[in-house]
């Protein structure tokens, strides 16, 4: 029988100072000990509950402590509250530490048991707050190929995020970007496994050394099927075991990560964030993770609203940390109220709780927390966005640049170009990626263009068109009214039945501001069933200057709208997603009555009440301005950019927009163009054979733009490779080049089965050339199998980087192997005519896979060993036996 929680002494006298925990000669292990039998119940739950917060709201009770919160920097330096940039990053970063410190101090002093907290925050590519230096995107610097540069920026990051209290980082994401068509490939390092894990080994050393505990994300698979975020996944064991685990042991085993974090969706049928296999199987067991899980933000509740295996918060909690989640992650303060009753009421097992608030204690205690709770403020002041950091922002930016394409040597510009066009929007607007700091003070491609051109070269800048435009817009609230006890007041009146025909007395009643509603996850209100309900608003709609000549309706149907009493838009049907017109006579300044009506019946809607009022299309006018710019230029400089992000997965990989039409338009002038892409993933490019050279800069940080200009002046030759594969089409995604090989083609009847651009595709400024391939095998009792060493020559005019890449291929095995695999990568620098004898080790563990049983062996046979700048590039290749 489950001992009662209730039953258990409540202790209320504070330890004494010489008290076992508190006594640092003693280890981790011991002290949590002693101060786990001194716990209350709620103060063990504390222990387990992290969320955003502080104690500027009273009504927040911290009395029994905290495992630990996302602490902002205070009201007036946030960047919501500052029109711009201004503070500089010194104050903001001390006031920010002096801020933590305080929090620090209270849980410190003020709490019975004066356990520490553990201030967490996002540091995918820079300390996710106010003046804290931006650095590449995560896929940018998967881009560079160079571990080392990793290290150094993910130390930069650290270091700032140290200065100020942080102790521990929501980061790195060490999924792998299967499909390009998920929203968050901007946050990850890329499609290979190889790559991936060297990259978050290198990131997560640099944290964990620092005192910051890590935390690889998301396990373990954060992408399913069409590219979605979050979409389940129902992988085989071996699919699993082969691509998607050991980027996450890597980090474990190898890097020391202490914190791992679940993913959101379901993996073969259990959410991840309560699935015993992941998290205890393979976590705990099979790789003897000592650290603490965390959730990802509300997802335990998740299999409650979204996955529906749990029927309330207390089974879900209670399943959850039997299944092996040590810490629930939540968005507010309020949520632990219902968390909290579910750990009362669940039938959690108390030693089951004392397993989870141990591992996190023994982290607290290891980082030194208790002894060392505060920070120096004023160091955090010195080091966010120092000099070295930008600077160092600045050469990642330039090694993460992949140069695309480089027709008739269009790039490096001549540094006697003397009339440079710059168009785009993203040219303008100095995009920095998702999870950026916020306010980031970052230079723009054309500002960097401007500042870094030639002596006498004029630099004229076009907006040209924006990524995303439509003709419709959304009917705001300020043009509905409607009646309210016998007096006009704003919004439309909302009635919501419990059934799909707007039958009988409504369930619900209320005022709504305006239709546009996104009922993915949930219901319209309280007692409405997510899947099954009908609405309908009235009101008045007044129109403002200019007048309405089109009304619409976009969303799932079935929904009919009436204007005047009379039926204008009839959909009153369930079939599918879209956008449905009405051409009407609206004059500026009247008014018209409104119903608009809807039912769903399987749930998951979206609906909008659009017009055309106030959209004007100037594309074509702004398009035929910037032709007329490149007619009188002597090179055009388009930079262009997609839209993504964190549920914001894209079915369309092209550049959105009329972006592309801008692109053939300047083409067609005669002047060269040459591209400049902004972006996080793949991009189709129907226009590719249209421009002089396309160059593909990611989210560069804040130092983007002087790093844009570095390149395409040439004080700088571009050496990034492709972390993904770029398709030449969505419908060959996915498309990996390290796939198994196919049982009969591999093209489509009306397309090519290769991609655009392959994975470690890069062009350089210079030439290479590779020779004096050489395989060495090595003794059986040694972990190096082979050692592989080549010659590489820069035989071109100027020192550039090379990214030279090692694959391996199984000649023959007994279950299908990849027909190629990343086994080596190395980034040298080499002078004009320099040579460099580059030598690989591959492990004996690398030549293993797992057998048609699962288990993992080395099997005697024909290895082919490939090196080159590309997979598809291969330069030199030679085949070994390895007994």
């Amino acid at each position: 029988m489950t001992p009662s929680l209730r039953a258990q002494p409540v202790p209320t006298a504070a330890p004494a100072a010489d008290a076992p925990y508190r006594d640092a000669r003693r280890s981790p292990a011991e002290r949590t000990q002693d101060l786990l039998g001194r716990m209350s119940f709620e103060e063990k739950f504390w222990q387990l509950f992290m969320i955003p917060g502080d104690r500027d709201d009273r009504s927040h009770d911290y009395q029994h402590g905290a495992f630990g919160l996302q602490i902002n920097v205070p009201a007036g330096m946030r960047a919501d509250a500052l029109r711009s940039d201004s503070l500089p990053a010194a104050v903001v970063a001390r006031a920010h530490a002096a801020r933590i410190n305080a929090l620090q101090r209270y849980f410190v002093d003020s709490t019975r048991l004066g356990i520490p907290l553990l201030p967490f925050e996002e540091t995918l590519h820079g300390l996710g707050r106010e003046g804290a230096t931006t650095f590449p995107q995560a896929i940018a610097l998967a881009a560079t190929w160079d571990t080392t540069l990793m290290s150094r920026v993910a130390g930069a990051i650290a270091t700032e995020a140290r200065a100020r209290g942080i102790r521990h980082s929501l980061s790195p994401v060490v999924n792998i970007a299967n499909d390009v068509r998920w929203g968050r490939v901007e946050e990850t390092y890329g499609e290979d496994v190889q790559l991936v894990a060297a990259m978050g080994r290198a990131y997560i050393r640099a944290f964990e050394s620092r005192g910051i505990v890590a935390t690889p994300k998301h396990f373990v698979a954060n992408v399913g099927d069409g590219g979605r975020d979050s979409y389940p996944v129902e992988f085989s064991e071996r699919l699993l075991r082969e691509r998607y685990f050991p980027p996450f042991q890597s980090a474990i085993q190898q890097a020391g990560a202490r914190s791992v974090m679940s993913a959101y969706n379901s993996v073969d049928g259990q959410p991840a964030s309560q699935n015993r296999t992941l998290l205890t199987d393979v976590l705990r067991k099979a790789w003897s993770f000592e650290g603490f899980v965390i959730s990802d933000a509300a997802a335990t509740g998740g299999s409650i609203v979204l996955h529906h295996t749990e029927a309330n918060t207390a089974s879900a909690a209670r399943h959850a940390l039997e299944s092996g989640l040590d810490v629930i992650f939540q968005s507010s303060y309020d949520q632990h109220r219902g968390w909290l009753n579910g750990f009362r009421t669940g039938g959690l097992a108390p030693a089951l709780i004392d397993s989870a608030v141990a591992r996190v204690l023994r982290v607290k205690f290891a980082l030194g927390l208790f002894e060392h709770p505060y920070v120096n403020a004023d160091s955090a002041g010195l080091v966010s966005r120092s000099a070295s950091h930008l600077a160092l922002a600045r050469e990642a930016a330039i090694k993460s640049m992949v140069l695309l394409r480089n027709t008739n040597r269009q790039l490096p510009l001549s540094p006697k170009i003397r009339r440079i066009a710059v168009i785009g929007s993203d040219a303008l607007e100095a995009r920095v990626g998702g999870y950026s700091p916020p306010g980031a003070r970052a230079v723009s491609i054309a500002d960097g263009i401007s500042a870094g051109a030639p002596p006498g070269a004029v630099v004229r800048v076009h907006g040209g068109v924006p990524r995303l435009w439509r003709d419709l817009a959304i009917v705001p609230a300020t043009a509905f009214s409607s009646d309210s006890s016998g007096r006009r007041v704003a919004g439309l009146s909302g009635q919501y039945w419990n059934n799909i025909t707007l039958n009988g007395a409504p369930t619900l009643q209320r005022r709504d501001a305006q239709v546009d509603f996104q009922w993915t996850l949930s219901s319209p209100g309280r007692g409405i069933p997510f899947d099954w309900y009908s609405a309908r608003w009235e009101g008045t709609v007044r129109v403002p200057t200019g007048g309405v000549r089109t009304l619409a309706v976009e969303g799932n149907d079935g929904y009919r709208l009436y204007v005047n009493d009379t039926l204008r838009i009839d959909r009153w049907f369930k079939s599918s997603f879209g956008t449905q017109r009405a051409t009407v006579r609206m004059a500026a300044g009247s008014s018209h009555r409104v119903r608009f009506e809807y039912f769903e019946a399987t749930g998951n809607a979206r609906l909008r009440l659009l017009w055309d009022a106030g959209v004007q299309d100037t594309q074509a006018a702004q398009i035929a301005l910037a032709v007329q710019m490149a007619r009188t230029s002597d090179v055009a400089v388009i930079v262009a950019g997609i839209e993504e992000g964190e549920f914001r997965d894209r079915a369309l990989l092209g550049l959105p927009g009329k972006q592309e039409a801008l692109i053939r338009a300047v083409a067609a002038t005669g002047t060269p163009v040459v591209v400049v892409l902004t972006g996080g993933s793949a991009i189709t490019m129907p226009w590719i054979d249209q421009v002089a050279a396309v160059l593909d800069a990611w989210y560069p940080g804040q130092e983007g733009g002087n790093a844009v200009a570095d390149v395409l002046f040439g004080r700088a030759s571009p050496a990034g490779r492709l972390p993904l594969t770029f398709p030449m089409h969505e419908g060959q995604v996915p498309l990996h080049y390290a796939h198994k090989p196919t049982g009969r083609g591999d093209d489509y009847l009306d397309l090519t089965g290769h991609p655009l651009f392959p994975f470690g595709h890069g062009l350089s400024y210079t030439s290479f050339a590779y020779d004096s391939l050489h395989v060495e095998l090595r003794p059986k009792t040694d972990s190096i199998a082979l050692r592989v060493s080549l010659t590489v020559t820069n035989s071109g005019p100027r020192a550039s980087d090379e990214v030279v890449q090692l694959y391996l291929r199984d000649v023959l095995a007994r279950v299908a192997r990849p027909v190629m695999e990343l086994a080596g990568f190395a980034r040298i620098t080499l002078g004009a005519g320099a040579t460099q004898r580059v030598t690989f080790d591959v492990t004996r563990s690398q030549l293993q896979f797992l057998d048609e049983t699962l288990q993992r062996i080395e099997e005697p046979g024909t290895w082919r060993v490939m090196v080159g700048a590309s997979s598809r590039d291969i330069r030199l290749r030679q085949e070994v036996v390895v007994p």
